[in-house]
């Protein structure tokens, strides 16, 4: 595999610069591996695994697939965008080669580092510590690849792949399971707190482990996809689901930021409800930073008027009308955090000149389109730490409203609703920090549609649709293709939340694939099936050299 040949390197290779996060400022040139590692090297050796080997899946992939595929973001223009959204991925599909190569960068790194570690004549306990983190990022890494591509090549040993670099995929139950196993790993032997914000947690582990669970049990129950609308789940794993939401509800200190919109702030990076989040490094541009930066704002941002520069290439990506449709009317908080509506004010960016109000409007109509707020944070003159192309804001890969949420979805398990006064107490936390009302009793569709507007724009809500097709994929089918995704409606749109169509404007349409049971796989990118024909062979099984733990909930 080419991704394995080209990034098949030693960490102290790894570039990274200063940061306002502790344990990122280190010098990469001089780390020590190997028998002469010592207690002292091993924050460093494991810091670049929360930024620089996941830059290429967030530069674009992040939103692209996990917003776009799943039609809560719009961009005609733009092909790291329309491409997903217009369900016509193929092999050559720009930002489906950076993922797949960066998700690779991210388990061989993790390699890396478990081999140095493993090797080492640290005390085993700090050894497992920091294993423990490495398979935290790894399983990660390993769960994306299993959702999106599904039978894919599990690396173990960077060296013997880079000298033969064609090896065939394996099986997704077994890249699942691999998935869960390094999860699990983590859960018992990361420490409950950590001493540098940022890191992962045991608990961070667990909220993993319960997304996991959830989704397992629907491809297990459908016997690993064979029966795909089997229509129920493994209650064995919907039991997992719920113990591992637990372990972090009864037990861990992460707590819901009182005000949504805080979540997205530069100020707050790592705050109490962040379970894992990548961290990029503050103050660097695209010109002395590019690959440890988050370059999303670039993307998002509709004018210079926000960024205080050229990099603001958002002006035609836009919300859905399948998007805002779906807000409830109530529902201001979040789609004010999320997309910027006619007459919204946002304090935190111009500040100078008493902020910034979104005023846009084409042929003499107020608000006839709504743009991206989340992620979109400001210039340099609004915080230092915010530079070219880099917003500094670190992107959530899991926090606490999702532990909620899968909560409540575990305890309603194979019902068609559920009442109980626990799974509604978790949902409604929800709900109620949105400032709606409380539900008495809630549907799976209940939960989807929470999931939709809490996590819009965060790269999420594709993996949610994934996860209920191993069980119920027709009406995931049905579902996407009545998002009439070939349609550009022209809509109306006055703050505070009033949308109407409008009858004098006529809706443009682009010819979008149908959805079928192929959009559940992604095609593997061209470059590698040339370099590595093997993967398109049949799957193989995985040998697994180790056992499941069976203690994690004692």
């Amino acid at each position: 595999m080419k991704t394995i040949k080209i990034y098949a390197l030693l960490l102290s290779t790894m570039l990274c610069a200063s940061s306002c996060n502790d344990f990122l400022d280190n010098d990469f040139n001089s780390i020590i591996i190997g028998e002469n590692l010592g207690d002292e090297n091993l924050p460093a050796l494991t810091a670049p695994l929360y930024n620089k080997v996941w830059f290429d899946f967030n530069d674009k992939f992040y939103f692209g697939l996990g917003d776009g595929m799943a039609y809560n973001l719009l961009a005609p223009y733009s092909d790291y965008i329309y491409p997903f959204a217009d369900l016509q991925v193929n092999g050559l599909t720009g930002p489906l080669s950076a993922a797949w190569n960066s998700l690779y960068v991210v388990v061989q790194q993790s390699n890396t580092v478990i081999k140095s570690i493993s090797g080492s004549s640290v005390e085993q306990s700090l050894k497992n510590q920091y294993i423990a983190e490495a398979r935290f990022m790894r399983g990660t890494a390993y769960w994306h690849l299993a959702s999106l591509w599904c039978d894919v090549p599990i690396i173990e040993d960077a060296a013997a792949v880079a000298e033969n670099p064609q090896v065939s995929p394996n099986q997704r139950k077994d890249v699942f399971e691999y998935a869960i196993r390094d999860l699990e790993f983590a859960a018992k032997y990361l420490p409950e707190t950590v001493s540098q914000p940022g890191r992962v947690n045991r608990y961070s582990a667990f909220g993993m482990l319960s997304r996991l669970y959830l989704a397992y049990s629907g491809l297990v129950a459908s016997n690993y996809g064979a029966n795909p609308n089997v229509g129920t789940r493994d209650q064995g794993y919907l039991d997992l689901a719920k113990k591992a939401a637990e372990m972090v509800i009864n037990h861990s200190s992460f707590k819901l930021m009182d005000n949504y919109p805080d979540l997205f702030t530069i100020e707050n990076n790592n705050n109490q409800e962040s379970m894992f989040a990548f961290q990029w490094v503050a103050g660097l541009s695209s010109d002395t930073g590019y690959g440890s930066i988050n370059s999303q704002q670039a993307y998002f941002a509709v004018s210079s008027e926000i960024t205080g520069n050229d990099a603001a290439w958002g002006d035609a990506t836009r919300c859905p009308y399948d998007v805002i449709k779906e807000y409830e009317p109530g529902d201001v908080i979040r789609r004010k955090a999320t997309w910027m509506g006619y007459g919204d004010h946002y304090p935190e960016i111009d500040k100078a000149n008493g902020g910034y109000t979104y005023e846009r409007n084409a042929s003499g109509s107020a608000g006839t389109a709504l743009n991206v707020k989340k992620g979109v944070v400001g210039s340099t003159k609004d915080n230092p730490a915010i530079a070219r192309m880099n917003s500094a804001l670190d992107n959530y890969m899991l926090r606490l409203a999702e532990v909620y949420l899968n909560y409540a979805e575990a305890i309603m398990g194979n019902q068609q609703t559920t009442s109980d006064i626990v799974a509604l107490e978790y949902f409604n936390k929800v709900r109620l920090r949105a400032k709606l009302t409380e539900k008495n009793v809630i549907s799976w569709e209940d939960i989807r549609h929470e999931r939709r507007m809490e996590f819009c724009m965060e790269g999420r809500y594709w993996y949610d649709l994934v996860s209920r097709s191993y069980y119920k994929q027709q009406e995931i089918i049905n579902y996407i293709n009545g998002q009439d995704r070939g349609t550009v409606p022209a809509f109306l749109f006055s703050a505070p939340n009033s949308l109407s169509i409008d009858p004098d404007r006529d809706p443009g349409s682009r010819a979008v694939g149908n959805a079928n049971a192929s959009i559940f796989k992604l095609p593997y990118p061209e470059t590698d099936l040339i370099i590595d024909p093997l993967l398109r062979d049949t799957p193989v099984p995985f040998t697994f050299t180790e056992g499941r733990i069976t203690d994690l909930f004692d």
